[in-house]
């Protein structure tokens, strides 16, 4: 692959974990002691990002020590990237060595029992609403034709991150993500539809990444931040800007957990 081939050429390092900064992440960035830094439009075929909140370069260096990958800026189907295209960066990932992905992202919470500013372990995606990244010819070199999704999120990182949780300070609620395309935001009766199909919490990410990464071997533990309520009785509206902030605020709660994380992976 021409585009690991060129991170190789410029760092030896060879990460076992990865980070995807997204919503609720961003500043992540600033925990990391960077070896290198490339601008994804540098990488050769590498996509960009064009969403607010979103950086945009691939990152190589070390947290708590331990030397990690991180894609600082995650594509979105929403923006005209093909399913290809949204899941080329994690298999950069794994072809420079990195066994474990570590995930982040804003979602509007249909749990009832949620409120703006909790962060949800996501312990199972429903992925009806989605494209198959992995529709159309199989490359063998990146995992079989037919991968096996009956634990696309890591039980011994679930059970890890419970076990840190009080020691962090953190209150940790799990549920189930249900991923859709974007980038409109949801109609009251798609939020009520998507909670009674099962899911906690709705989002525009995170779905079509693990199907590579689980295709990979990877394993992948992802949490979301909930931005905002999707079932809602007041004629309140959801922005953009809103949810940014709310992931922002989450933000030092999910770094610190993070950080928890690749020290013991």
């Amino acid at each position: 692959m021409a585009a690991a081939a060129y991170i190789r050429d410029r760092s030896r390092l060879q990460p076992p974990s990865g980070v995807v900064l997204g919503s609720g992440l961003a500043n992540f960035r600033q925990s990391i002691f960077i070896e290198i830094e490339v601008p994804y439009v540098e990488i050769p075929h590498f996509p960009h990002a064009t969403v607010q909140g979103h950086g945009g370069s691939l990152i190589l260096g070390y947290v708590a020590g331990r030397p990690i990958a991180a894609l600082s800026g995650r594509l979105h189907f929403y923006e005209g990237h093909s399913p290809a295209d949204v899941i080329f960066p994690i298999r950069v990932l794994g072809a420079l060595g990195v066994r474990t992905l570590l995930v982040s992202n804003a979602a509007g919470g249909v749990n009832p029992y949620f409120s703006v500013g909790d962060i949800m372990l996501i312990t199972d995606h429903i992925s009806l609403a989605t494209i198959n990244p992995l529709i159309g010819p199989n490359e063998e070199a990146f995992g079989a034709r037919f991968p096996d999704m009956s634990e696309p999120y890591s039980r011994e990182l679930i059970q890890l991150a419970e076990d840190l949780a009080p020691t962090l300070g953190l209150t940790l609620h799990k549920g189930v993500y249900f991923g859709v395309t974007g980038p409109t935001y949801e109609t009251r009766a798609e939020y009520r539809m998507i909670r009674l199909l099962g899911a906690d919490a709705v989002g525009m990410s995170t779905v079509q990444e693990t199907i590579a990464a689980v295709q990979l071997g990877m394993r992948v533990f992802a949490l979301s931040v909930i931005t905002d309520i999707g079932i809602r009785e007041e004629e309140n509206l959801i922005t953009h800007e809103e949810v940014l902030q709310a992931a922002q605020l989450a933000e030092p709660r999910m770094a610190a957990l993070f950080t928890a994380l690749i020290e013991r992976i």
